[in-house]
């Protein structure tokens, strides 16, 4: 297990209470001054450093993070070690948002835009990271969506399923899931919590279902809560997700 003990460039102490046991590695970074995208940069590139070796070594890595954008290194991981992986994105939310389009500002709303080719010279070029092709991504659940990314999905080649229909493409697979997917009554301590969603044996069915295609080539698990000591069920629900990887 790779822990990336960040959201975003915060630095987070405690994510690894929620762990079902010492992460195999704890990847960290000097981070320079200024822009974000250099911030994120620097420390995604030591996540594809790492994705890469273990890779290379025939491991399976599992990325345990505070937040989604550092699937934009584990993928360009993966490509460094020879793999394109299709991506299946299991979030209550879309990630699809731009820096048009995006009300909040928040970067976290954006990286499976930016998996599929938005605006590479952000982030994607520093990392070497090369766009999925948008018919190789598909978004499941993402109940939670504002006007602008309704509107892109509506027209992006990008496939969207609920939670007991997944689909996925051909070929390796990265499997990214927000913890925020699973309903909130199941997760406690959410940063955005979205109600109406699928529990959290639903969600462990969903991604033990792709791990028996034998096409998982990594996990993602994006822990978005604030660390807080730790939680039995968070800690059961991670637990249960990395069973087998």
């Amino acid at each position: 297990m790779i822990l990336v003990p960040y959201h975003l460039d915060e630095r987070l102490d405690g994510l690894e209470a929620d762990l079902p046991g010492p992460p195999d590695t704890v990847v960290t970074a000097e981070l320079p001054d200024g822009d974000i995208w250099a911030r994120l940069g620097t420390l995604y590139d030591r996540v594809a450093d790492r994705v890469a070796a273990e890779v290379t070594a025939g491991g399976r890595p599992v990325v345990v993070s505070g937040d989604c954008t550092v699937s934009l290194g584990t993928v360009a991981g993966l490509q460094r070690a020879g793999v394109e992986p299709g991506v299946v994105w299991l979030d209550a939310h879309g990630d699809v948002q731009t820096l048009e389009t995006t009300t909040s500002g928040y970067i976290g709303g954006m990286p499976l835009r930016i998996l599929v080719g938005y605006r590479p010279e952000l982030i994607a070029e520093r990392l070497g990271l090369r766009p999925v092709p948008e018919e190789r991504a598909v978004l499941v659940d993402a109940r939670d969506l504002d006007p602008a990314e309704a509107e892109y999905l509506a027209v992006a080649r990008l496939q969207r399923y609920d939670i007991e229909n997944v689909r996925t493409p051909d070929g390796p697979l990265l499997v990214h899931v927000d913890l925020d997917v699973v309903d909130p009554a199941d997760v406690p301590g959410l940063l955005f919590p979205v109600g109406g969603g699928p529990s959290a044996a639903a969600v462990v069915g969903a991604v033990a279902g792709l791990m028996a295609t034998g096409r998982i080539v990594a996990l993602d698990l994006a822990c978005t809560w604030r660390p807080d000591g730790g939680d039995e069920r968070r800690r059961k629900l991670v637990t249960a997700l990395t069973k087998g990887l």
